[in-house]
């Protein structure tokens, strides 16, 4: 149930500002004679939770002779379908007078609270040796004790992608006959469309090379159809081969078109 603050993640640290999610203040300390005290419950990232100290230390999750603090989540304020699940960063608190601060304790790594976990948090906040004792300013003004705690709920999964391939495709071939090419005079041709993946293709021959500074080639690209649209930042990778066919023999040129 518990982490305890020698754990590799959680930081400690002291901060002036108070916590934003919830405080406790208890006037008395030795009247609470409970084994824990639950709080209210207080709505953070627009969930329930309540905060949970054991004053003496939670005994059965080796919290003896330290303060324990926990966050327990109200999963009845989960909505299904989503959210299941909620992701919760915690930093617990407790006052020190002598230093007008709070001696913080935050986990950095994110908590999953669903209904089979409900509660996250400290076993060893804090040495009940150093709390006990009113010359180190937890304890103040007759037995006066200030803790809380800052839940910090993750933003939910909506931004993804999905980088897949197609590797049997349905009619992965297309061929283009290109009638009397010694007697082609247009810088471009483009074959009819092809539909191949779920997206239409065209094929865009330039006899003469694309480039204008080498005409000793010839130059064939794989290009979309015009009235292909892809959304913003949406991009399609293609792995195949464009051929060149001899029709008199053998003598095929055959390319990767990637």
């Amino acid at each position: 149930m518990g982490t305890c603050a020698a754990d590799s993640t959680v930081v400690e640290i002291w901060r002036e500002q108070p916590p934003s999610s919830y405080s406790l203040k208890i006037n008395k300390l030795s009247n609470l004679n409970s084994e824990k005290y639950e709080s209210r419950r207080f709505l953070s990232g627009g969930y329930n939770w309540r905060l949970v100290i054991y004053p003496k230390g939670n005994e059965k999750d080796n919290g003896n002779g330290f303060i324990s603090m926990y966050v327990e989540f109200d999963n009845t304020s989960l909505t299904s379908p989503p959210p299941s699940e909620v992701f919760a960063y915690l930093t617990f608190f407790v006052y020190n007078k002598k230093a007008n601060k709070y001696f913080t304790i935050q986990d950095v790594e994110v908590k999953r609270f669903n209904g089979l976990r409900t509660v996250w948090g400290l076993s060893q906040m804090l040495s009940l040796g150093i709390f006990n004792d009113p010359k180190n300013g937890y304890i103040f003004e007759g037995e006066q004790c200030v803790f809380g705690v800052d839940v910090m709920v993750a933003s939910p999964f909506t931004k993804w992608e999905v980088v897949s391939f197609d590797e049997k495709l349905y009619l992965p071939k297309f061929s283009w006959n290109v009638k009397d090419f010694s007697k082609l005079k247009e810088n471009l041709y483009i074959s009819r469309s092809f539909l191949i993946g779920g997206r239409k293709w065209v094929l865009k021959l330039y006899p003469k090379c694309f480039s204008t500074s080498d005409v000793k080639w010839i130059s064939i690209f794989l290009h979309l159809a015009d009235n292909e649209r892809l959304m913003v930042d949406e991009r399609i990778y293609t792995r195949g081969h464009i051929r060149v066919l001899d029709p008199c023999g053998s003598n095929h040129v055959k390319e990767k078109c990637m």
